[in-house]
Parts: structure tokens; C-alpha cells; sequence
């Protein structure tokens, strides 16, 4: 075949064959078509778009340049969760041994932040000793033995996914649907789990600011998990503010802790228990309540054994701030707007997140709040709390925070659970 043939007809609008798209993916990812030519094609499918047909073979094919793993050796089923990504979205930390405590295995494949949404890893390594790599026996004893691993996806997964989101990145052609749907579940479907739980955030923190936008990006998603076998439904999730009341490292894990011990913020437990109910459901354990697994401790139990397992000290104090800030509230009245973009952002310039895939991050830094949307505020009491270990980051962090505050304003909130999509 030939790349400009295919890249030809996308342009004009036409559909690919099967094998247009089978042979173009693997001739990207073996290097046999270069970059300036699959640039031409992602910028013709950031315009034309891609039948639901198309799609589904090209997501087939980006996990056919990899392995899909094989769990049936764990004699239990098994179920995985993603999220698109917001701020504060600790809930994977929670979940994954929560799920684990009622029978089912969640072998979470889990990445870094960027840019003002956090990364699942780089809070867990605020943890003394944990380590995020898992080798693949490892990492099949763990689900074995403790029911949960959360750790890097190796290179084996997907890896046509790596080698075009790097160049989506530098094309102008991230902001795609089908290119979207596709890069996230090919990685998905091929960490092998029998059920995929869709957390779809919708608001200004999130990825997809726009309900109808990020609907269209669920339903996507779920027709390609269910096309290739694997039980997939979706929720979409608010992020106009942000969960809980911290973003960022540290401040994450002990968040996720108190949840773990049947305390911490009611929106992030109602998130949690929403999640592990469709997750169970979907692994056919729908007659187990994951309220209960919190409520008796098995869940913080399966999490110690989940963090020592990866070498990490669960009684280990956790890593604090060597300069905070506080903000204080503006007015008193009720709390009706906590932007969950500004609060990101403040997060990254305090050292949270990062630019550059290759830029380290601040276990220590984050952003702590002390009131929640629709509770009462008082003019000056302490309402954010900036943490950081570099005070020249403290002025750019408050300047993000500039407006994203609103008392007794008019501002209209989404549900915490906005929709749900799938079977």
C-alpha cells in the first residue's frame, strides 16, 4: 500500500478499508511511514472525522501493535476504571482497593499528570519507598495475592498509542474525538480486564469543558470497549469545581486515606461508591455493596497491602510543604463558585505538576481548601491554603486564583454524576 493513497482519501472525505488502516498503523509504528505523513493523516481525521466502523478497526489495530494481557490466570474477574482527568480527582487511590476488598481484581495501568490535571502515579510516589514500576510477575502475584495493583503501563501496551500521541501533541490534532476515543481505549482494552468503568469529566477543570462534547466522547468510548468485547459503561462526572478539598500530591494521598478509613469530603466518597458499583456490577458482583468494604476496613486493609506490595510504607509520614500561603475568603455568604481550572493551575505553579513529560514534580506541593461549594464562608477566615517548597511560586499561584472565587453569585452547578452511558 501506500501512505499517500490513504492519507488521500481521508482528505476527500472518504472512508478507510480494514486494511488501509491495519497496514497504516503498523507501518507508523515499525517506522516504515514517517512522521510528516501521519501528521497529514491525523490533521485529515481531526477534519473529516471517522465512521464508527473506521474506529473500531483502528483502535483494533493500535492494540494489535502491542500485547493485550491475558488475566484469566487469576481466577477472578477482574474490572479497570479510567478518568479522563480534573483536579483533585484523587478516586482511582480509594477505588482500586476498594473494588479489590469485594472479589474483584483491578489491575490499574495508571499515568503522569499534565499540565493542571494531576497524575494518579505521581501522587502515589509521595509516599516513602513505592515505587510506580511493576515487572510483569510482580505484577500478576499482586493481583493474585492482593487483588489491586496501580502502577506504569510498560511499552508493551499499545505502543502504536505512544508513537501518535506524541505527535498529536505537536500537530494541533489532540482536540479529536475519534483520536481521543482511540488513544485511551487502546491502552484500556489491552490491560485485559473483563469491565471498563468510564469516568468522563465534564466542566472547566476538565479536558472536555462541554456536557454535550464530553457525552459524545463517553458513548464513543463505550461502543469501542464494547466492539471489542470488554463490558464498558461510562459516567459522566462534574468538574465546574473540584473534588474534594485538595489537589495535588501528598495532600491527594491523605485525602484518599481518610475515605479509606470511612471518613474524608462526601463528594469524593459518593464518586468512589459510584464508580465501584459499576465496576462490580460489570465484573457480575452487582449483589456486593462497596459501602460495606468501607465501612468494616477491608478496603484500607487491601490498600496497605497494595502500597507495601510496591515497596511503600502505608504508616510512613507523608512529605510537607516548606512554604504555605493562605487565601482568605472575600466575603461571607455561601460558597458558590471554586473554579477547578484556576485551583489546577495554582496546584501546577506550585510545583504539583508539570510542562514537560520530563519535568519532575513537587510531592509536597498542592493546593488545601477549607470550604466546599454550597457551605457558609465568612470575610476573612481562611478558605486555600498554597503549599509549595519554593515561596518564588507562591505569587503566579495566587494570580491563577484571581476571579475563581464566588460568594452568594448566581453561578449554576452540575450534578456530581451528570449522565450515565452504556448497557
Amino acid at each position: 500500500m501506500d501512505a499517500i493513497d490513504v492519507l488521500r482519501t481521508k482528505r476527500d472525505g472518504g472512508r478507510l478499508t480494514p486494511e488501509q488502516i491495519r497496514w497504516i498503523i503498523a507501518a507508523y509504528t515499525d517506522g516504515s511511514v514517517p512522521d510528516e505523513q501521519m501528521s497529514a493523516l491525523l490533521m485529515a481525521v481531526f477534519f473529516r472525522g471517522m465512521s464508527g466502523d473506521e474506529l473500531a478497526v483502528w483502535t483494533q489495530a493500535m492494540i494489535d501493535s502491542g500485547e493485550r494481557k491475558d488475566l484469566s490466570s487469576l481466577g477472578r474477574p477482574t474490572a479497570d476504571k479510567h478518568s479522563t482527568g480534573g483536579v483533585g480527582d484523587k478516586i482511582t487511590l480509594p477505588l482500586a482497593p476498594l473494588v479489590a476488598a469485594c472479589g474483584v481484581a483491578v489491575p490499574q495501568l495508571s499515568g503522569r499528570g499534565l499540565g493542571h490535571t494531576g497524575g494518579t502515579l505521581d501522587k502515589l510516589e509521595a509516599i516513602p519507598g513505592w515505587r510506580a514500576d511493576v515487572h510483569e510477575e510482580a505484577y500478576l502475584r499482586q493481583l493474585r495475592e492482593v487483588g489491586a495493583v496501580i502502577c506504569a503501563a510498560g511499552n508493551d501496551l499499545a505502543p502504536a498509542d505512544k508513537k501518535l500521541y506524541a505527535l498529536r501533541d505537536v500537530t494541533g490534532t489532540v482536540e479529536s474525538i475519534p483520536l481521543i476515543a482511540s488513544s485511551i481505549m487502546s491502552k484500556k482494552i489491552a490491560e485485559g480486564a473483563d469491565a471498563l468503568v468510564l469516568d468522563v469529566k465534564t466542566g472547566s477543570g476538565a479536558f472536555m469543558k462541554d456536557v454535550e462534547a464530553s457525552r459524545e466522547l463517553a458513548r464513543t468510548m463505550v461502543g469501542l470497549g464494547e466492539a471489542a468485547g470488554v463490558r464498558t459503561v461510562a459516567l459522566v462526572t462534574a468538574m465546574d469545581r473540584p473534588l474534594g478539598r485538595s489537589a495535588g500530591n501528598a495532600v491527594e494521598v491523605a485525602e484518599s486515606v481518610e475515605v479509606l478509613a470511612g471518613g474524608g469530603p462526601a463528594d469524593v466518597v459518593e464518586l468512589t461508591l459510584a464508580l465501584a458499583r459499576e465496576m462490580l456490577a460489570g465484573a457480575g458482583r452487582s449483589d456486593v455493596d462497596p459501602a460495606d468494604a468501607l465501612a468494616d476496613g477491608r478496603a484500607m486493609d487491601v490498600w496497605r497491602r497494595m502500597i507495601t506490595a510496591q515497596g511503600g510504607d502505608p504508616d510512613a509520614a507523608l512529605p510537607r510543604p516548606r512554604e504555605t500561603h493562605v487565601v482568605t475568603a472575600p466575603a461571607s455568604g455561601t460558597l458558590t463558585r471554586l473554579d477547578a481550572f484556576a485551583l489546577g493551575v495554582a496546584a501546577w505553579r506550585l510545583g504539583a505538576g508539570r510542562a514537560r513529560k520530563e519535568d519532575a514534580v513537587s510531592a509536597a506541593a498542592g493546593v488545601v481548601w477549607t470550604a466546599g461549594v454550597g457551605e457558609r464562608v465568612t470575610a476573612g477566615q481562611p478558605l486555600i491554603e498554597l503549599h509549595t517548597d519554593d515561596p518564588d511560586r507562591i505569587p503566579r499561584a495566587i494570580e491563577a486564583l484571581e476571579g475563581s472565587i464566588g460568594v452568594d453569585t448566581e453561578d449554576e452547578l452540575l450534578p456530581l454524576v451528570v449522565d450515565r452511558i452504556g448497557a
